[in-house]
Parts: structure tokens; C-alpha cells; sequence
């Protein structure tokens, strides 16, 4: 190799890292994917597996018990398991989203208390911002808290949570003081044993099946005071910079399901024969697959430098986290979409990954912020300089 081009190439960890999740996620957690789908059930082998290798929450720091893997690393185990199985890569993936408020805002004493049941994978941790009627528009959230003596006490309802009922542990946000708009919303940690808390029934979704994604309740649910993340009304801001840590984690979710559909579809046109040879051979059939391979490359990058930017904290993170997300899952949509037609018909059967690649990389593009949410971010940043 040119030493010139030895700056694009990853350190080798994480190539020995990318090479040992990816030989577990095709052992262990793809011949599960399509009854996981079929059957909308939660991947118990593959939460067995990633938690066996200590890839269920990579990122949590040692001092927690983790591994403190960076933010890049994260990105390709995530990407490594949602290119077999995109419900299962949710499960290092809400790990972060879900723990990422309490590392960046919360006191050591509640760390300690969180984090090493997390690290050990004895609990898991899920994210609970979004409400029927305030998923954009997370400010007008009606969920609310308030201090009674030495406790919280939350009402209210949140929607669209992931891995709801499997995790045992949430971070919440809720409303302190109304009339503060954005400066009056909190963040809380409530646990699934604490009174007045509830998880609804599972919604029949698209794709994702296998990560289960309810409504969570709170009844005068009551916590120790000790359990807030950070200041009263730091709330929102935990949760915009939470989102610069995971949405680069949705790009890589995007480009794994992406990679696996090109890589089906490059083994298919090699096996599938029409008039007489291999539809490998076909012009039309090779650019489809070019142009597959350079999104998928170029989604990467993009990914990788945003999760880099993170690391490091860059002023232009918040810009890139977001078109990292959006561009790769748009890229994600088409490249799956791409590969259904290649399969043909086949495409269009149970009996082939394509068509659950495909309705699982919809997804991508709206949660952690929709992409035209994703646009608005990026222009905002564009133009404040």
C-alpha cells in the first residue's frame, strides 16, 4: 500500500475490532435474524452473544466496568451487527443513546449507581424524550416533575421507546417549569421497579421488529431525588448534545444495513442466470452495484468523520453528527430499495434478507431526529457562522 494513504486507513484495533464483531454477528446473530423478524421477537441470542464479548455497551468508560471504547469503535460494532440484523445492533445502539445523558450530565454517585449494571450487562438503558404529540417538537412534552420533599415525582406519558420493557433502567425528560419553554425541562433516571412507573403494549412496526418499542407511563411515579441528570432545566440541552454522541451510531446503524444488502446482492447476480449466463454479466446489473458500492463507501466516510469529530469535541460536530445520519440513512433507504430490485422477484419474498433490509433501513431516517429535522440542523449550523 501507498504510505501516502496510510491517513484514511483505521488504526489496527479497529480493524481487529470490525473483524471480531463481524465474525460473531455471522455466527451468532444472523442465523436468528429472519425468524427474529418473522416472529417480532426480541433477540435474546444476540443480546447473549454481544453481552458474552462485551460488545453490548463498548463505550461506557473503565471506571464503570466498560470498555471505554471511542466513538468510532462504537460505530463499527453497530454497524458490523445491524449489517445482519438491524433490531439487534439496537442493542449496543440504545445502550449509548439512553446512557449518554448521564455521562455527560450526571453526578459520579448517580454514574456509579447506573453505569456498572449497564457495563456488566446485567441491566440495559433505554432513551425516553418523544411524546404522541411532541416528537419534533420535543419542547411542548406535557410528561411532568416535580420535587415533593426528597423525591421526583413524574406524570405523564412518552412514546416510541425502544427497547421498552426490556431495559430496566430509562432516562427521562420531562417538563419542571412550564412556562421556561426548553430552560424548564429536566432529565431523570427512572427505573422499571420504581411505583408509578409502566410500560404500555408493543407497536406493530414496519421493520425493526425484534426491538420491542412501547409507550412508557408515569403514575406519581416517585424517584430519590439524587436521580436527576444535572441542574433543574438543563434537561433539553443534555438532550441535543446527547444527539451530536448517537446520531453518528444511526449513520453507522444505516451503513451496516446497506453493506448487507450490497453484499446479498453481489453474491445473488453471481448465482442468478438469465438468457443463458450469469446476470453478473449484464452492463445494466454492474452499475446498479457500482453505484450501490460508492454510496455505501462515501456514507462510511462520512460516519467515521463524524464520530471522529465527536471524539474530539470539533467545534463543527453538532453539523456533522447530523448529515452524517441523514445522508447515510438516505443512502441506506436507496441502496436496500436497490438491492430488492436486483433480487427481482425474489427480492420481494421472505426467503431472501433484501426485503427486511429494506424495511428495516426506513427507520434510519426518522428516529433520533427526522432527516428533514436533520437538514434544519445542518443549515442552522451553516448559516449561525
Amino acid at each position: 500500500m501507498n504510505p501516502d494513504f496510510d491517513l484514511f486507513q483505521l488504526p489496527e484495533e479497529h480493524r481487529e475490532l470490525r473483524a471480531a464483531i463481524r465474525a460473531l454477528s455471522e455466527k451468532e446473530i444472523a442465523p436468528h435474524a429472519a425468524d427474529v423478524d418473522e416472529h417480532a421477537r426480541y433477540p435474546i441470542e444476540a443480546r447473549k452473544a454481544l453481552t458474552a464479548a462485551g460488545f453490548h455497551a463498548v463505550h461506557l468508560p473503565e471506571e464503570y466496568g466498560g470498555d471505554g471504547a471511542d466513538a468510532v469503535a462504537g460505530c463499527i460494532v453497530i454497524e458490523e451487527v445491524a449489517r445482519v440484523c438491524v433490531s439487534s445492533s439496537l442493542i449496543p445502539g440504545i445502550n449509548k443513546l439512553g446512557s449518554m445523558p448521564v455521562l455527560i450530565a450526571g453526578s459520579d454517585e448517580l454514574k456509579k449507581q447506573v453505569m456498572p449494571s449497564i457495563a456488566s450487562g446485567e441491566t440495559m438503558i433505554s432513551y425516553a424524550l418523544s411524546e404522541r404529540e411532541s416528537g419534533s417538537d420535543a419542547v411542548a412534552m406535557k410528561t411532568r416533575a416535580r420535587l415533593h420533599g426528597d423525591h421526583w415525582v413524574l406524570n405523564g406519558a412518552k412514546a416510541w421507546i425502544t427497547n421498552a420493557g426490556v431495559s430496566s433502567w430509562y432516562t427521562v425528560f420531562a417538563s419542571t417549569e412550564p412556562d421556561k419553554g426548553a430552560n424548564g425541562v429536566s432529565a431523570f433516571v427512572v427505573h422499571a421497579d420504581d411505583p408509578g412507573f409502566e410500560v404500555g403494549t408493543k407497536e406493530r412496526k414496519l421493520g425493526i421488529k425484534g426491538s420491542p418499542t412501547c409507550e412508557i407511563y408515569f403514575s406519581d411515579c416517585t424517584i430519590p431525588s439524587d436521580r436527576i441528570v444535572g441542574e433543574p432545566g438543563s434537561g433539553f440541552k443534555t438532550a441535543m448534545r446527547t444527539f451530536d454522541h448517537t446520531r453518528p451510531t444511526i449513520g453507522a446503524q444505516a451503513v451496516g444495513v446497506a453493506a448487507g444488502a450490497l453484499a446479498a446482492s453481489v453474491d445473488y447476480v453471481k448465482d442468478r442466470r438469465q438468457f443463458g449466463r450469469s446476470i453478473a454479466d449484464f452492463q445494466g446489473v454492474q452499475f446498479m452495484l457500482a453505484d450501490m458500492a460508492m454510496k455505501v463507501e462515501a456514507a462510511r466516510n462520512m460516519v467515521y468523520l463524524a464520530a471522529a469529530k465527536v471524539e474530539r469535541g470539533d467545534k463543527d460536530m453538532t453539523l456533522f453528527a447530523s448529515a452524517a445520519k441523514c445522508y447515510a440513512s438516505d443512502i441506506a433507504m436507496e441502496v436496500t430499495t436497490d438491492a430488492v430490485q436486483l433480487f427481482g422477484g425474489a427480492g420481494y419474498t421472505m426467503d431472501f434478507p433484501v426485503e427486511r433490509m429494506m424495511r428495516d433501513a426506513k427507520i434510519t431516517q426518522i428516529y433520533e431526529g427526522t432527516n428533514q429535522i436533520q437538514r434544519m440542523v445542518v443549515a442552522r449550523q451553516l448559516l449561525k457562522g
